[in-house]
């Protein structure tokens, strides 16, 4: 019969930090083993974005601007779409606003050559759901809250509480109010040319 360690200070050290050394082991591998894939579906998932919020193009270019937004400065990612002959069809921009009721809002939002807005995708949202999480459909064509084809330039995008030509989603107006900033956040980006900040 094999001795019983002595259950001591030294002992019970040693035990944990062998655990904890096997645990944060198991962590590190199981993050290098799913941190491909991970990126691979995320990029994916922007492609996709990118392709759903901008008319017909022939091929995109990716740059970083940085935009004034309600909390300060910050990076927006660009994608500049163009047709075969060179030419701007339109511009897609990942952006944000961290004011929403469930915290952080980010969508790509779609802009055509002459600013106008063809499409938007929402690419996370911790909105309530049954409310706030509407923000996906509420402001598609032919929603409720319709941007589709509107230009931030001429139209006053912001929810009709506030004097804007927004509806807010019902119950849910502090979403309204994120998704109308990170629209114009987006929309200060798009406006921006290539190599310049604002």
């Amino acid at each position: 019969m094999a001795k019983k360690a002595e259950s001591s200070l030294k002992n019970m050290l040693l035990s944990l930090t062998i655990i904890a050394l096997v645990a944060s082991l198991a962590l590190a591998l199981v993050n290098n083993v799913t941190k491909g894939p991970i990126e691979k579906v995320n990029q994916e998932k922007i492609a996709n974005a990118v392709a759903k919020v901008l008319p017909a193009y022939d091929s995109y270019s990716v740059d970083t601007v940085s935009v004034e937004t309600p909390k300060g400065e910050a990076q927006m990612v660009r994608y500049t779409a163009v047709n075969a002959a060179g030419e701007l069809v339109g511009k897609a921009v990942e952006s944000f606003d961290d004011n929403g009721f469930g915290g952080r809002l980010s969508a790509m939002v779609g802009f055509d050559a002459e600013g106008n807005i063809s499409g938007y995708e929402v690419l996370a949202s911790a909105e309530t759901p049954g409310l706030g999480a509407k923000a996906d459909q509420w402001f598609q064509k032919g929603g409720k809250g319709d941007v589709i084809g509107k230009n931030p330039s001429t139209d006053n995008l912001t929810v009709k509480k506030d004097g804007g030509q927004v509806d807010a989603i019902t119950g849910s107006t502090i979403t309204s109010r994120a998704f109308c900033r990170l629209v114009a956040t987006a929309y200060n980006a798009f406006q921006i040319e290539k190599g310049e900040q604002q």
